[in-house]
């Protein structure tokens, strides 16, 4: 008997010690691959992996040579385009959605690209629409272009302000989503006098418009990025106000705020995953991606944050896009001067998207 507990005794330390070494080994390795790699980190839902980072994407980042503000996703055509800022730097630059370097537009027509948004990417001439907040001859204005980089057509008043007169005058707007039926969402105001959100007709014809600034319902201070959802809903990341409003796209009336998801840092980018149901979120000064859960039609409800990437200190994430395709999110990262690739991970032979 005593022979048998020594036994299991010594099965139990050494078991204690085999699981204390692999738990400092683990440890060591992680602590080596976050010094080697900083901007690298998996994301974690309920303590499941449900994105992991594409290494592998772009295939040439040293390509990124300036302050990378926004990205946008044809996931038909599988291109990625990436815009920046900097001085004698390409202000597009376009990948493959597998990391292929396949051009960059060296335009004289862009200033400080802002936002940018592909429209309409299962047509056979797909366009996208760049917000450009420069203060030179080209600055606060709208840019429509085609994927070669051509610009097609300009909205606003190159290189003047607006006063919040004209609806079509913009003071450094901030993002563009453009729906499937061609109606246009802007939302003007990236720290400059507009602070607004308007929506136009696929003619260009002002069908509504919110301008006012201040903390009330629809009123916005620095409005930084919207999207629209599959039950006619606006959601516009009001950054300056640290909350999301949401609108009815139809009558443009003010639906519901979300605000105490974000008592730390603003939201300053909103997305939305292929199945809808949940809001891709960033936040700049925090260097998160929160993903909230996106209410099914009808009450909007209260925010719920169910899960978070959280990036290391100065990587700055700007802007998101998702591949509605895949699932995968890209995100422009001023700080760290780079766009990197999340990929979901399948789980029980389905999709987490």
């Amino acid at each position: 008997m005593k022979k048998r507990s020594h036994t299991c005794l010594l099965a139990t330390t050494m078991a204690s010690i085999l699981l204390l070494m692999m738990v400092l080994y683990g440890s060591i390795s992680s602590h080596q691959h976050q010094e080697s790699t900083p901007f690298r980190h998996d994301y974690q839902l309920l303590g499941r992996p449900l994105f992991k980072l594409d290494i592998s994407w772009p295939k040439y980042p040293e390509l990124f040579r300036g302050a990378v503000f926004a990205v946008a996703v044809n996931h038909y055509g599988e291109v990625v385009y990436v815009a920046q800022r900097g001085d004698a730097v390409p202000k597009v630059l376009v990948f493959t959605t597998s990391g292929d370097f396949l051009m960059a537009w060296n335009t004289s027509t862009l200033e400080m690209p802002h936002g940018i948004f592909l429209a309409d990417p299962e047509s056979s001439n797909p366009t996208i629409w760049i917000t450009d907040v420069g203060n030179g001859p080209y600055g606060h204005c709208v840019k429509q272009y085609s994927p070669s980089g051509n610009l097609l057509q300009v909205l606003g008043t190159p290189g003047t302000a607006g006063s919040r007169l004209s609806p079509l005058q913009f003071d450094q707007p901030a993002e563009v989503f453009v729906h499937g039926s061609g109606e246009i969402y802007l939302v003007d105001g990236d720290g400059g006098a507009n602070n607004r959100l308007i929506k136009l007709s696929k003619d260009l014809e002002v069908l509504w418009v919110h301008g006012e600034r201040g903390p009330g319902l629809a009123q916005f201070y620095i409005p930084h990025s919207v999207t629209v959802d599959g039950y006619q809903r606006v959601w516009v990341a009001d950054r300056g106000n640290k909350r999301i409003q949401v609108f009815d796209a139809v009558t443009g009336d003010w639906l519901a705020t979300w605000g105490s998801c974000f008592p730390e840092d603003a939201p300053y980018s909103v997305r939305l995953t292929p199945d809808k149901k949940y809001m891709v979120v960033v936040q700049l000064n925090v260097n998160r991606v929160s993903l909230l859960e996106a209410p099914p039609v009808g009450v909007v409800g209260q925010c719920k944050v169910v899960g978070m990437i959280r990036l290391p200190d100065d990587v700055k994430p700007h802007l998101v896009d998702v591949d509605q395709k895949t699932g995968a999110l890209y995100v422009a990262e001023i700080g760290a001067g780079q766009a990197q690739k999340y990929v979901p991970i399948h789980q029980d032979g389905g999709a987490f998207y």
